[in-house]
């Protein structure tokens, strides 16, 4: 048996591959299709995160970045970061996510136990990911178990992160419907179209820790199978 990108174990990240393309297209057709739906508060993305940040009194830096569906917060420099279309972006898609992403940073004003655990993670995770599966190459290549060991030890650290990354990105969803409800960005008839947004975004983070749990269900069958 070889260990290969595509050696016959590699059936077992089957499910969450095609859970993931799932997520990908359904992800970006729901923000293509509510991108064309202006919102009726009349405000860019870039000015619903200022407004927000304003009122949840968030000491945040806002900043536009080049690319689509990039946006992110960087809480170790208190900058949230909006790609260029949810930055100049009218629609309840582009509210939906920078609402998300300010989320996050009233999850750590709130020293939300979820995100402090996340945070910490990061490099671990980043870590552990890298190394993780060269380390179990060459010990599977050598049938040398303690390095495989070392391998999967490393890789459940990125699965950790996975794990512990869903509920909060399902959280920060949730406060982003609310700050954005509370402060009247969004009628009656576009809270449906917050959720079915914020939802699908959410999906690409299931599918990311499916296929995190069953690779590392593959290195451990691959470990068990080396003699």
């Amino acid at each position: 048996m070889f260990f290969l990108p595509f050696d016959f174990t590699f059936i077992f990240l089957i499910p969450a591959l095609i859970l993931a393309l799932y997520a990908q297209s359904r992800v970006k057709g729901t923000y293509e299709t509510l991108s064309r739906r202006r919102a009726v508060a009349g405000m860019m993305g870039f000015e619903v995160a200022r407004l927000l940040t304003e009122r949840m009194d968030l000491d945040l830096r806002i900043e536009e970045i080049k690319g689509t569906l990039n946006d992110h917060y960087d809480p170790s420099r208190g900058v949230l970061r909006l790609s260029s279309s949810v930055a100049r972006g009218y629609s309840i898609a582009d509210y939906s996510i920078a609402a998300h992403e300010v989320g996050h940073a009233l999850q750590k004003k709130d020293n939300y136990a979820g995100f402090t655990v996340r945070s910490f993670l990061v490099p671990v995770a980043g870590f552990g990911s890298q190394l993780a599966l060269p380390l179990f190459f060459f010990g599977f290549l050598f049938a040398f178990r303690p390095l495989m060991d070392i391998g999967i030890i490393f890789f459940s650290a990125a699965v950790l992160f996975q794990l512990v990354t869903l509920p909060v990105e399902y959280n920060a969803s949730s406060r982003a419907y609310q700050v954005l409800d509370s402060a009247g960005l969004v009628a009656a008839e576009e809270r449906p179209l917050v959720k079915k947004m914020l939802n699908a975004a959410a999906l690409t983070y299931v599918a990311a820790t499916a296929m995190a749990a069953l690779q590392l269900v593959r290195l451990l069958f691959l470990r068990g199978a080396r003699h």
